[in-house]
């Protein structure tokens, strides 16, 4: 997926969010998936949709509590993990970029 097309899936995720929370609506997967345009499996199946969502709905909760808190930290490991893979993937990139440098100016 190019990287515009999932930078504008978050950004319609974030509003959908930000939307649904200020209008003192629950933040679901369902309505935030109708309100975003896009479909409930790509919100459960991207970790960085996911996590927003999740994050979303934390909110929503009391987040001093000893589940709240529980529920924070999954989020955000969740979120890291997510941020791991895109900077392998384009660390590999990376790899794979100079290394046709250096064949191609041999």
């Amino acid at each position: 997926m190019p990287a515009d097309q999932q930078h504008d899936d978050l950004a319609r995720v974030e509003a959908a969010c930000a939307e649904l929370a200020a209008a003192g609506q629950p933040v679901t997967f369902s309505h935030v998936a109708a309100r975003a345009a896009i479909s409930r499996t790509t919100l459960y199946r991207r970790p960085d949709l996911r996590a927003l969502v999740d994050e979303h709905r934390a909110r929503g909760h009391e987040a001093t509590t000893l589940t709240g808190l529980t529920v924070q930290i999954d989020q955000l490991r969740r979120s890291l993990e997510a941020l791991a893979v895109r900077v392998r993937r384009h660390e590999e990139q990376l790899r794979r970029l100079e290394r046709a440098r250096r064949q191609g100016t041999k």
